[in-house]
């Protein structure tokens, strides 16, 4: 996660279009095409798990007796919009690459706040420890709190409150609107 943080006021007052002094936002002579194009490893990246996606859908047996939507739905549904996303941004990266610039390099300082990856890591992590034992309902809430906190937030209240909202949410749609259990730990008896 990056926040970009203005260096001096002066570097404010130039042109939002200039850049690097160059004509027409061309790249420095002497470029190669990959130059202004590292985003298209994202779009690698989409399309290595989109197909792992696929491999699993394809692997996967299902029963004959199996109603509407089934286990393929919703993996096919994410593969499919995985493929689209990384097709979208590669031909974004292709057509218009984002050079770095000189004036950008002197205006922002970006940075990886390694707090909001901790809260949120370590979140996920207590998502997966508890989750059996605590319930969907509690252990969602956590993580939604965790997530929260890590990016920022200083209402605990507020935020402990809309997470069991909507982890519960969650919970009656998956159990009664698709009738799927999700583990209900010390809220349904079990421990």
């Amino acid at each position: 996660m990056s926040t970009p943080v203005p260096s001096s006021p002066d570097m404010a007052e130039q042109h939002p279009g200039e850049k690097a002094g160059l004509p027409d936002g061309q790249p420095p002579a002497g470029t190669s095409w990959w130059s202004g194009r590292s985003g298209l490893l994202l779009s690698l990246v989409m399309v290595a798990f989109s197909t792992y996606l696929l491999i699993g859908i394809l692997t996967m047996e299902v029963g004959e007796d199996t109603d509407f939507p089934g286990p393929k739905f919703f993996p096919g549904i994410l593969m499919v919009a995985g493929y689209v996303l990384a097709a979208l941004l590669a031909l974004h990266y292709v057509r218009s690459p984002e050079h770095p610039t000189e004036t950008s390099a002197q205006r922002y300082r970006t940075f990886t706040d390694w707090s909001a990856v901790l809260w949120a890591a370590g979140g996920f992590l207590l998502f997966a420890l508890t989750l059996e034992k605590l319930g969907w309902i509690i252990a969602a809430a956590l993580l939604f709190w965790c997530v929260a906190r890590g990016f920022g937030s200083r209402r605990p209240l507020f935020d402990v409150s809309f997470a069991l909202l909507f982890s519960s949410a969650i919970y009656l749609a998956f159990a009664i609107g698709l009738g799927l259990n999700l583990p209900s730990g010390i809220l349904g008896g079990g421990f």
